[in-house]
């Protein structure tokens, strides 16, 4: 079975095409002004000038198809990466609850003093959840003792504290979580204030 050439080209290769087909057009002009002789002079340097002038356009014509394919590939292609990197997006933020409540229970089981067993199973299982996570670009991030960034953290309230500089986070209500460097979820914090 046949392909058809058409089904493989690109708007470069019919740039490029048309860039040809002006550039030869124009030596045939000019050879054959150039074997007419001078028989109408200013007649024939008035055509060779528009001649030229179209030839240009059409090299810039040429030029700015090319810039825009080139453009259209790359922004395809930057679409394409976007969607791969960040389409667990939703998936992860719905089992965020799931690694929060496995946080909670093992404090739940330290306080009150569950036996050995039951809480290694527990750190288990949120290990190998964060261990899941990370595999696929999610990065926890628990911003103890760290100063308060807008962009990482959301500041639950805020504290008079003499011990800590102001704006900083002294106490994390719930981590934060970002897929491949962008925030899925901010960290919830306490922030300190000048007393």
């Amino acid at each position: 079975m046949s392909r058809n050439p058409e089904e493989n080209s690109h708007p470069q290769d019919d740039v490029t095409g048309e860039f040809q087909q002006a550039e030869d057009q124009h030596e045939n002009v000019v050879e054959g002004v150039v074997e007419e002789g001078a028989e109408g002079g200013s007649a024939l340097e008035q055509r060779i000038e528009a001649l030229e002038a179209e030839l240009s356009e059409a090299k810039d014509q040429a030029l700015r198809a090319a810039a825009e394919a080139q453009n259209s590939r790359r922004r395809a292609t930057q679409d394409v990466e976007k969607a791969r990197k960040f389409a667990l997006e939703k998936f992860v933020k719905e089992l965020l609850p799931v690694a929060d409540s496995l946080e909670k229970a093992l404090d739940t089981m330290q306080t009150q003093g569950t036996d050995e067993i039951h809480l290694e199973g527990v750190k288990m299982t949120r290990d190998m959840l964060q261990n899941t996570l990370q595999k696929q670009g999610v990065e926890v991030f628990d911003p103890q003792g760290e100063p308060f960034d807008p962009q990482y953290h959301e500041a639950m309230t805020m504290v008079p504290n003499p011990d800590v500089e102001p704006n900083t986070v002294i106490d994390v209500m719930q981590k934060g979580y970002s897929l491949n460097g962008r925030v899925v979820r901010p960290a919830m914090v306490v922030v300190s204030k000048a007393p």
